[in-house]
């Protein structure tokens, strides 16, 4: 009897262990590219905003496939997707590692993007494979492995890129995920798919992928090469037309992939539009940095190789890292309207230092650290403010969104950041001058500033539907 009761709980452990390795493998194929990108650059023969496309295409894929990811694992069952997608990203892994160039290269990124969607299906195959308490450690040691993964893929980056080229830095990791993946198949049990009505909103994925994808390549090429006056025009109308027709699907469907009509609470909105904020203005300076770091020494840069750059952003990512767990417990102890208005402080502070005070290795690597830890206690303040603020049957939609949201605001603020230096580039060298990074500092600093004038009304609203529950809850007690 005691041998077929633990016989599950050891199959379910051991497959953990496979799920925690792969956690981290897919966490070093993601964070490869940030510390190399000024080197793809350099070897593609791109401008920065082409550039700043190849981290954010792989972004835009994870955003889309965050929120329907759960549901196919449940209708289809978390291990059969799982290895699904781990078939998607083995294949962009192994693209990008033979890409002779850009676009075949934003292509495996693209397919790369859906290992976002490994966690949360790792998470429910921890849940139906070990109890409670046990499956509360293993998630937990998951996402930390993820974590530990993207530092493991900033530091290996520039010897791989280096000693070997560019390409390995995608191969190894891939290699790795495609080995992992097959001893999940023979490890992992196979769990049931759960019968629901809930249709997966394929539109709603479609729709809100080429509005961003369409808008980020349309900002490259209005940038850089510019486009006349119509082709513009057109441009910002197709955009327009995309983004109306995903609200109008998203608002429509029965089961749609972000559910707007979340939006219609106070706290939901507020959270939504400062954490675009707060993740617009990180994305600037975190895609700003590894660029200055790249620039030749001769002139205000510092002439770093791919190595070197990625023990300078290690500081950074640690900072985030941490940050990121302890978001919510900081909100708690000093209140959201402390922790939003100080991490909006810190960053706009950090960033408009920048604009002159970039002259030395340590203070960019200080600026990362500290706009990681205020980007990053905000961000998740707010998410952990958003499930607390809606029903408990809403809080996957509502935590969806938000990180939707924070996806999206990465993205958008490297996609920026690129777009000015391309805008500032000297005609002789093609290189970005210093006054683009100083606009690109100080923008990111404005942006940042934002909160400041959202934050109040953040609080007043809060304010409100504390009051109106507590008198809610009066009235039942007297009824």
């Amino acid at each position: 009897m005691s041998l077929a009761v633990a016989s599950p709980v050891r199959i379910g452990r051991l497959s953990i262990g496979a799920l925690g390795v792969l956690a981290l493998a897919l966490g070093t194929l993601q964070s490869v590219v940030e510390p190399a990108l000024p080197q793809l650059q350099r070897e593609l023969g791109v401008s920065p905003s082409e550039g700043a496309l190849i981290g954010n295409t792989l972004l835009i894929t994870g955003a889309v496939i965050t929120p329907v990811a759960g549901k196919l694992g449940d209708r289809f069952g978390g291990k059969r997707v799982l290895v699904w997608l781990m078939a998607v990203v083995s294949a962009g892994g192994l693209l990008a590692s033979l890409a002779p160039d850009l676009p075949v290269l934003l292509l495996g990124q693209i397919l790369q993007g859906v290992m976002v969607g490994a966690l949360p299906l790792s998470f429910i195959l921890v849940r139906k494979n070990l109890p409670a308490r046990e499956s509360q450690v293993a998630i937990g040691v998951v996402m930390a492995l993820f974590t530990g993964g993207g530092m493991v893929g900033t530091l290996i980056a520039g010897p791989l890129s280096e000693k070997l080229s560019w390409h390995w830095m995608f191969a190894l990791p891939t290699i790795a995920i495609i080995a992992t993946t097959l001893v999940l198949m023979r490890l992992m049990p196979h769990d049931p798919p759960i019968a629901s009505d809930d249709r997966i909103d394929w539109p709603g994925v479609a729709l809100l992928s080429g509005t961003l994808l369409v808008f980020m390549i349309g900002l490259v090429r209005v940038m850089g090469d510019g486009l006349p006056p119509l082709a513009v025009v057109a441009l910002i109308l197709l955009v327009a037309a995309l983004a109306t027709a995903w609200v109008t699907v998203e608002r429509r469907a029965a089961s749609p992939m972000v559910d707007l009509r979340m939006l219609a609470k106070p706290a939901m909105w507020h959270s939504s539009v400062l954490t675009l904020i707060v993740t617009t203005s990180f994305g600037m300076v975190a895609f700003l940095l590894p660029q200055m770091f790249a620039i030749p020494a001769d002139g205000y840069g510092f002439g770093l190789s791919t190595t070197d750059i990625g023990l300078l952003l290690l500081p950074g990512a640690i900072a985030g890292a941490v940050s990121d767990s302890v978001g919510g417990v900081v909100a708690r102890r000093f209140g959201l309207r402390a922790v939003l208005v100080g991490g909006a402080v810190v960053t706009t502070a950090t960033a408009i230092a920048l604009a002159s005070l970039h002259t030395a290795e340590w203070q960019l690597v200080v600026a990362k650290a500290l706009a990681a830890i205020a980007a990053g206690v905000a961000s998740t303040a707010l998410l952990t403010r958003a499930a607390a603020a809606v029903d408990t049957g809403d809080t996957g939609i509502a935590t969806s969104l938000l990180v939707v949201t924070r996806v999206i605001g990465v993205a958008l603020g490297s996609q920026v950041g690129g777009a000015i230096l391309d805008s500032g580039a000297d005609s002789k060298t093609g290189l970005p001058t210093e006054s683009a990074f100083v606009t690109g500092f100080v923008t990111a600093g404005l942006v940042a500033a934002l909160a400041l004038l959202i934050v109040p009304i953040t609080k007043i609203r809060s304010t409100q539907i504390r009051n109106a529950q507590i008198r809610n809850t009066q009235n039942g007690v007297q009824a």
